[in-house]
């Protein structure tokens, strides 16, 4: 697990976060060099921790490594985006 407690489950297209409540997703689509962020799903006992930003940024954090773009269509995202202008060089607005 990587050090923000969050792994990329490549094989299920989707960033996960594991407590004993349960466990977090971000799903994705990877394709033409995008990373494509369609939904964050938490866990009602989780939310309101901070685990789906920590999900967002660690989507992020890999698409800025791998030079990728992230397209956020999940609002979730997307409001997570708008207030950390630290990734704007890695947002794309959805078509």
């Amino acid at each position: 697990m990587s050090q923000s407690g969050v792994v990329d489950n490549e094989g299920e297209g989707q960033f996960e976060a594991t407590t004993s409540e349960g466990v977090a997703v971000l799903t994705y689509d990877r394709r033409e060099g995008k990373l494509f962020l369609l939904h964050t799903g938490v866990p009602p006992e989780m939310e309101g921790q901070g685990i789906g930003g920590s999900l967002v940024r660690a989507a992020l954090e890999q698409a800025r490594e791998r030079g990728h773009k992230v397209v956020p269509y999940c609002s979730f995202a997307r409001e997570y985006a708008a207030l950390h202008p630290e990734f704007a060089d890695v947002v794309q607005d959805p078509e």
